[in-house]
């Protein structure tokens, strides 16, 4: 048992390594998504719905609940409401800024000051992602009725996008630790100069 922790102790930064690694393909996947049309609809109740990114779109929210294209089918009508919407030029871009933060977090490996602030952008894009379990009424199951009463329904009854929203807690975890890796790195540094 002793080796076994010894192992793990000494492999911290590995492991911090393997961190960063991690957050750059979760945002380079999910950044690069962003592109495709299916994506850009999928997160319009998020963004339309959101104090701090609403003003994106040129629609205001409840309207796009009439244009949602489901993920597997899409609609000539829908497509060109999101495109009138701005769905897409936002995704781009936000997807761009996806991937830079991404990118930013594993260069952090051989630059810790990089490194730290990709740490705090991920931090950042966590806190405004998990911002969506107030502001979107979607993360939650909504009572549709049935023969009989739904019981499970409203907070805290995750729907699917509610738990996808829900994993950003982890990001969040993963970006503090990052940072308090890169800080630790740079203090370190500072220090051996300093000798």
């Amino acid at each position: 048992m002793n080796s076994l922790l010894h192992f793990f102790s000494k492999a911290q930064l590995s492991f911090n390594n393997l961190l960063r690694i991690s957050v750059f393909i979760v945002m380079v996947w999910i950044g690069g998504l962003k592109v495709f049309p299916y994506e850009a609809d999928g997160i319009v109740p998020f963004v339309a719905n959101s104090p701090v990114m609403s003003f994106f779109y040129n629609k205001q929210a409840p309207e796009y609940q009439d244009y949602k294209n489901p993920e597997g089918r899409t609609s000539k009508v829908n497509s060109q409401w999101h495109k009138e919407n701005g769905t897409y030029t936002f995704s781009n871009a936000l997807g761009m800024v996806i991937i830079s933060i991404g990118i930013v977090t594993l260069l952090g490996i051989w630059f810790p000051k990089t490194g730290f602030a990709g740490g705090l952008l991920t931090v950042g894009m966590s806190i405004v992602t998990l911002s969506f379990l107030i502001t979107t009424p979607e993360v939650y199951v909504p009572n549709l009725g049935g023969d009989y009463p739904t019981p499970d329904y409203g907070f805290p009854y995750l729907s699917g996008a509610g738990r996808l929203v829900l994993k950003d807690v982890i990001m969040l975890a993963a970006g503090l630790v990052i940072s308090s890796d890169a800080a630790s790195r740079i203090l370190a540094k500072e220090n051996r100069r300093s000798l």
